[in-house]
């Protein structure tokens, strides 16, 4: 069989990718690896002051549907998945990198972390994956695969993570029910672990500078991961090459994770 040009692999796929912030966000390096494959991306916004950044992006990739999304807002998901269903009439890909927590239960360790902190990042991290997938289900007719964004602290204590590590761990236990419970309609799930990159929501993270240094020094690779390669990884196991893989935490990172 004659192997697609690369710039057809994905080509006729409908993509949807939520969590760009500016052109650093992971979530912008899997819509540009999309769009380079021939898939048409959606793209959504946090919020007006977020939408600055993230127009001229949107617009570089040519994406039909751009609008605004806080995934704790039903109505603006509802409203999303509607524009989808009109406009394409069948969805094929879906990323999910949205993670937040309050500055203060963030920063100040587990053990200080308020019940509403902790359920709020919960809600927005975590579940807010489960309810994409509900509605993005119905528009993956013939199969489809989503995305979320994990990270190493989700399995090992990584200082300075705190709050975030339980709920990336939650995170990723929701991506393997959710590949169970989708299997049978082709959909498969995945959860993407990168290294540690340089983004806006790492930059709430305490010492996260050291945590940098640390990764480039451990890793078998010697160099720090970008938003491009977690993105082809996204690519690549959206493509029928990986049409057996599904409910997966791959690491993106160089191959720190391999090591003691």
């Amino acid at each position: 069989m004659t192997a697609l040009p690369k710039q057809a692999i994905l080509e006729n796929s409908k993509a949807l990718v939520c969590g760009i912030a500016n052109e650093h966000s992971i979530a912008y390096g899997c819509a540009r690896a999309f769009h380079e494959l021939g898939a048409e991306v959606a793209i959504t916004y946090a919020n007006e002051k977020t939408r600055q950044y993230v127009a001229p992006l949107a617009e570089a990739l040519a994406s039909p549907i751009f609008l605004p999304l806080d995934v704790s807002n039903h109505a603006e998901l509802e409203a999303l998945f509607a524009q989808i269903q009109e406009k394409w009439g069948k969805l094929d890909l879906l990323v999910h990198s949205v993670a937040w927590a309050p500055k203060e239960d963030l920063q100040g360790g587990l053990l200080n972390c308020s019940a509403e902190g902790f359920a709020k990042a919960m809600d927005i991290s975590c579940h807010s994956f489960v309810r994409m997938a509900r509605l993005a289900a119905p528009l993956m007719r013939d199969g489809g695969t989503m995305f979320t964004m994990s990270y190493y602290g989700a399995n090992k204590v990584v200082p300075n993570y705190n709050v975030m590590g339980p709920v990336k761990a939650a995170l990723e236990a929701v991506s393997r029910y959710l590949a169970y419970e989708l299997g049978p309609q082709g959909i498969r799930v995945h959860a993407i672990s990168p290294g540690p990159l340089q983004t806006r929501a790492a930059s709430g993270l305490k010492d996260f500078d050291l945590m940098l240094a640390d990764a480039a020094q451990r890793a078998p690779l010697g160099e720090l991961v970008d938003i491009m390669d977690v993105g082809f990884t996204c690519a690549f196991l959206a493509t029928p090459y990986a049409r057996r893989l599904s409910g997966e935490t791959l690491y993106v990172d160089g191959g720190v994770n391999i090591m003691a």
